[in-house]
């Protein structure tokens, strides 16, 4: 099968969306399709690949770190007629995701797209709010998505949302999966605790992980806001934020505020991203904007235990006391983490990593396949 996959962002970004096309890409090939990534140019991606084709792009004026195409190439929409494409799988309503519709159209390919984005938890990066509302960001999903053969969404939760916006297209929940072996294999403790050093991380400190894109959905807030509490019950906690965004300059500045002992690495590379797992006691996460929950998925298969606010995204992965640990609100934090931190967690740990056993990338690319052949 020839499959030609339209996305905005890809490596060498750091994202989840990111990440889950990269993941599909790999496993896909694996299963003998022939694969083709249509994206944004890049000044970071000095090496081009053969099936890598990137359309000239500009920083996205509201939001820098992201990129969006500003034309589209009638040559590049010819030269896809000799890829012989069988199925288009956009992942993005906005630039390269339009030129999939367009490809889709011209060259009578079905298409299918898979939902990422709740837009409706991010119009205030446009205008601070005041340009598109959420009902705006609804109903540019709802006309894109019924434009697709099938739309794939990543929980209930996006699914539900998507209904609720007035999709009436076929949606199938598909959980996006990882590399579970990158995650669970296990690292020399000789580099775990170089790295620890390097950090400023002691060897009897209780380290609190959030690991992701540092922005203003994520809630990152709220756990610093927390940490005065949380050190009056844990005096040795480390709060370690991993990760770039726009928010980064914000939570430093709000940490010295609250004298916070909080560390900073700023994004890291994908590759590198399972060490960060390995150097914590728990990953907690006040995030309720989660459409695919990579990061719970990669920590439980770290084997450390997950803390999560109480949110449909996590339903269906995390349940209070039984794999992990949700909280309603930002104050219970402090009591969960003096829990989590005095009593042996192997039961919890072992439950979570049985709860994401489906969750393979393996899995995740039959999944889709599966969905391609429908369309087909």
């Amino acid at each position: 099968m020839n499959i030609g996959i339209f996305t905005d962002t890809y490596y060498p970004h750091v994202n989840g969306v990111a990440t889950s096309i990269k993941m599909l890409k790999d496993e896909m090939q694996k299963r003998g399709n022939k694969v083709y990534i249509f994206t944004t140019s890049n000044p970071m991606m000095k090496e081009s690949r053969p099936d890598v084709f990137r359309l000239p792009s500009m920083p996205f004026v509201f939001l820098p770190t992201y990129r969006i195409a500003f034309f589209y190439s009638p040559k590049l929409l010819l030269k896809m007629k000799k890829f012989n494409l069988d199925v288009i799988h956009t992942q993005t309503e906005f630039s390269i995701g339009i030129f999939g519709k367009i490809v889709s159209e011209f060259l009578k390919i079905p298409m299918v797209h898979t939902y990422h984005t709740m837009y409706e938890d991010y119009v205030h990066y446009i205008a601070k709010g005041h340009l598109i509302s959420p009902k705006m960001a609804q109903k540019f999903s709802r006309i894109f998505c019924n434009r697709a053969k099938i739309v794939i969404a990543p929980t209930e939760k996006t699914k539900d949302s998507l209904e609720s916006y007035g999709v009436i297209r076929p949606i199938e929940i598909i959980p996006t999966g990882i590399t579970l072996e990158k995650f669970s294999n296990e690292i020399a403790s000789k580099i775990i605790d170089a790295k620890k050093k390097e950090l400023g991380i002691n060897k009897n400190d209780f380290v609190i992980l959030f690991l992701g894109r540092l922005a203003k959905e994520k809630s990152i807030d709220v756990l610093i806001s927390q940490m005065p509490n949380i050190l009056q019950k844990i005096p040795n906690a480390k709060l370690l934020i991993v990760g770039g965004g726009p928010y980064l300059d914000i939570l430093k500045n709000l940490a010295n505020q609250l004298h916070v002992p909080a560390i900073f690495t700023g994004e890291i590379e994908w590759q590198n991203i399972n060490l960060f797992y390995k150097l914590a006691n728990v990953f907690v996460s006040a995030s309720t904007s989660e459409t695919q929950g990579l990061t719970y998925i990669e920590a439980i298969a770290s084997k450390i235990v997950v803390v999560a606010k109480n949110d449909a995204s996590v339903k269906n992965l995390i349940t209070h006391q039984k794999n992990g640990y949700v909280f309603n609100n930002p104050d219970e934090l402090a009591d969960i983490l003096l829990q989590i931190k005095n009593n042996p967690q192997n039961q919890i740990i072992d439950a979570a990593l049985k709860t994401i056993q489906n969750l393979s990338a393996e899995k995740f690319a039959r999944a889709v396949e599966n969905i391609y052949q429908k369309v087909l």
